[in-house]
């Protein structure tokens, strides 16, 4: 996953964050195709509050849904696991990713300015989230 993770995103989670994401509050997905892995996802849980950790697709073979594939996947985990809220954080340069989680509802609340790294300093975080408590 960290060498995915190291092609895919220009400031990675590091290896030691990503192997501490195996744990009891902790849901990971993988995407193989043909046997390689071309996409994962990390969902962390603590009672009612669900986040989107990560979410990575080999850059190779984005355009193809797979990032919307694990989404669906943590949804349904979030959803399953009896989670009121998924929230998540993303790259305010990253459109594609912001048009993807519109679609399936999640909201912005709020913005973390110039948290993410860049190659010429600092992007801000927009936040998101997605009510997913049960209707009765």
């Amino acid at each position: 996953m960290s060498k995915l993770a190291a092609i895919a995103h220009s400031h990675p989670m590091s290896l030691r964050t990503i192997e501490s994401c195996f744990g009891t509050l902790y849901s990971t997905f993988g995407l193989e195709v043909e046997g390689n892995l071309v996409g994962f996802a990390i969902l962390h849980q603590i009672f009612e509050d669900a986040t989107l950790m990560d979410i990575c697709v080999d850059p190779s073979e984005q355009g193809r849904g797979y990032g919307e594939m694990l989404l669906q996947a943590v949804i349904a985990n979030a959803v399953q696991s009896k989670a009121e809220t998924l929230f998540l954080e993303v790259r305010a340069s990253s459109l594609a990713a912001r048009h993807l989680y519109s679609k399936y509802d999640f909201k912005e609340s709020g913005i973390r300015q110039f948290y993410y790294k860049t190659e010429n300093g600092n992007e801000d975080a927009i936040l998101m989230e997605l009510d997913i408590k049960p209707n009765f």
